[in-house]
């Protein structure tokens, strides 16, 4: 079986994975294919069947693990695979499919301890705590399709961007680094509330109308958060209406953190 981070061009393969996505759509010769998108825990695919569609169309839906044979052709620079022929995969979890973490989970876990650790006054360090206790972190993209885009992204992420925090908060001791550690802490927490289940990781209904942010923010003001606490947050995408240090050096945080894990870099 072929992981989707083995593919290579020009290969016949066979591999289970989950249906992420999946349109039907014409050609512009009119004829029917089905686009699809699939992911397995080490990465995603853009697939395509031209051929049978009526026929496997009918054999699975989004969220299905499939057994798969097809070819790895480029498109614009981008594998893609040709489905030849599709069976659904019983005996496969779907949700063992999402996308996986790179890096050890137990230890991102310490260091996010660690960093809560640091907060050393008791009521923001327990506010966390609590914050943290409802957002499970290890189980969640930081971001559906962008940056730390898989299972523990969201782990990751939190654990890089209060890093960054942390580490500011010694170069210039004029920012109140409980502050600044707390909101980093639990800038991101409403995407436990805003995604659904892996592999697929689609929007709930109330993440689909409302968002991560304001889903965020809600969880922590039914826990009392401090509004500078909950200006931080609110501010993370928005470093114009930041109207404190902490505020805007969350901001630059948040967006370093993604970038560096985002941008190519020499091979």
């Amino acid at each position: 079986m072929t992981a989707i981070s083995q593919l290579e061009e020009n290969r016949t393969v066979e591999g289970v994975y989950a249906v992420a996505r999946k349109e039907r759509l014409r050609t512009k010769g009119g004829s029917a294919y089905l686009a699809l998108e699939l992911v397995d825990s080490t990465g995603r695919v853009q697939a395509r069947i031209w051929n049978d569609v009526e026929l496997l169309d009918q054999r699975f839906a989004v969220g299905d693990a499939v057994r798969v044979l097809g070819r790895v052709e480029k498109f614009r620079d981008t594998l893609q695979l040709e489905v030849r022929t599709l069976e659904p995969a019983a005996d496969v979890d779907p949700a063992t499919m999402a996308p996986a973490l790179r890096r050890d989970a137990a230890e991102l876990e310490g260091f996010l301890e660690f960093l809560v650790a640091e907060i050393h006054n008791d009521p923001l360090r327990a506010l966390v705590t609590r914050a943290l206790a409802q957002a499970p972190l290890r189980s969640y993209p930081a971001t559906p399709d962008g940056h730390h885009s898989y299972a523990g992204g969201l782990l990751e992420h939190t654990v890089g961007v209060a890093t960054l925090c942390r580490e500011t908060a010694q170069l210039h001791p004029r920012l109140r680094p409980d502050l600044l550690i707390a909101a980093a802490l639990v800038h991101d927490i409403g995407r436990t509330r805003e995604l659904g289940p892996p592999p697929l990781f689609q929007p709930t209904e109330e993440g689909r109308l409302l968002g991560h942010l304001h889903l965020g923010l809600r969880m922590l003001e039914e826990l009392g958060a401090p509004a500078e606490l909950l200006h931080a947050v609110a501010c993370h995408h928005d470093a114009r209406a930041a109207r404190t240090a902490e505020a805007a050096v969350l901001y630059h945080a948040n967006q370093l953190d993604a970038v560096a894990a985002t941008r190519p870099v020499p091979a």
